[in-house]
């Protein structure tokens, strides 16, 4: 009798401890750490195809929303818990890329991940000239710097289709990714007005936030067929880029990132194995994200 006492006690034990380490791995995916693997070589030289990185979510706060509406694109409230700071601009981030289905819109697919490093922050005007970040007011390196030089080198022909035109893939702005800009990037609280240009190069934000069409007739803009002049934004974006800046599908092509779009900071390799050969890579082991 005792003995099958002290069985179910220990069973009893064993399963406790079991959900209590269950509940202690669900709070740290939710609130402190993720794990995401490089699937490109659009982060190279600092990180390559086959690196596992650590996302480190406390920086700027952990994200709470409905999963499940998520999972089928719906619009759903996302709320971020106090975080230790703000992105900065050189933060390598990992964030829910914002276009799963149709680049024409704004979306959300928990599933669908990037990893781009942070160029411009809410309320910067960035301009790329011969191929180079700039950001007005301010002196220090943006991005990869060798990455931009290349760009800078090539002639527009030699460029692989697809690669020198841009966004907003417009006739008249016409940027490409030697000569881009200047384009604000909106914070919070910041107004624009609103003529073609504006509406060119806002519009999936402004339909995103409010859930409504706008549209441009006659030299007006509308917003759910009611003309409006000017327009104040309610979210901060951000404009992120690849390091490998030749082949990276990042805001030079798709626009601007929304800030509750982003997961956390990338801080360290702790793993990376060979996609081809398999082969662990001591030498990336615990690396630390620059």
């Amino acid at each position: 009798m005792k003995s099958i006492r002290h069985i179910l006690d220990w069973g009893i034990n064993l399963i406790l401890i079991a959900f209590v380490a269950g509940i202690c791995y669900l709070l740290c995916q939710v609130f402190l750490l993720a794990s995401f693997r490089i699937p490109s070589d659009s982060m190279e030289p600092g990180l390559v195809e086959g690196d596992d990185v650590w996302v480190w979510k406390p920086t700027l706060g952990a994200r709470l929303f409905d999963v499940n509406a998520t999972l089928r694109l719906e619009q759903t409230e996302i709320y971020r818990v106090p975080g230790l700071r703000k992105a900065r601009r050189g933060d390598v981030l990992v964030f829910n890329f914002p276009h799963p289905n149709d680049w024409s819109k704004i979306e959300m697919h928990i599933l669908k991940y990037y990893i781009k490093r942070c160029i411009a922050l809410p309320g910067d005007t960035l301009s790329i000239r011969n191929g180079y970040f700039h950001i007005n007011g301010f002196e220090g390196t943006l991005g990869n710097p060798e990455a931009q030089r290349r760009i800078s080198q090539t002639r527009p022909e030699d460029f692989p289709d697809g690669i020198y035109r841009c966004f907003p893939y417009d006739s008249i702005i016409d940027w490409n990714i030697q000569d881009f800009g200047p384009l604000f990037i909106p914070k919070a609280g910041a107004t624009v007005t609103m003529d073609r240009t504006a509406f060119v190069l806002y519009r999936k934000l402004i339909e995103w936030e409010q859930g409504a069409t706008l549209a441009y007739r006659d030299s007006t803009v509308y917003l759910n067929d009611e003309p409006i002049q000017y327009y104040c934004f309610r979210k901060n974006y951000y404009f992120v880029a690849g390091d490998k800046g030749e082949n990276s599908q990042d805001s030079r092509y798709w626009g601007m990132l929304p800030e509750e779009y982003i997961v956390g900071r990338a801080v360290r390799i702790w793993r990376s194995t060979d996609p081809y050969t398999g082969r662990f890579r001591w030498e990336r082991f615990m690396k630390r994200i620059e």
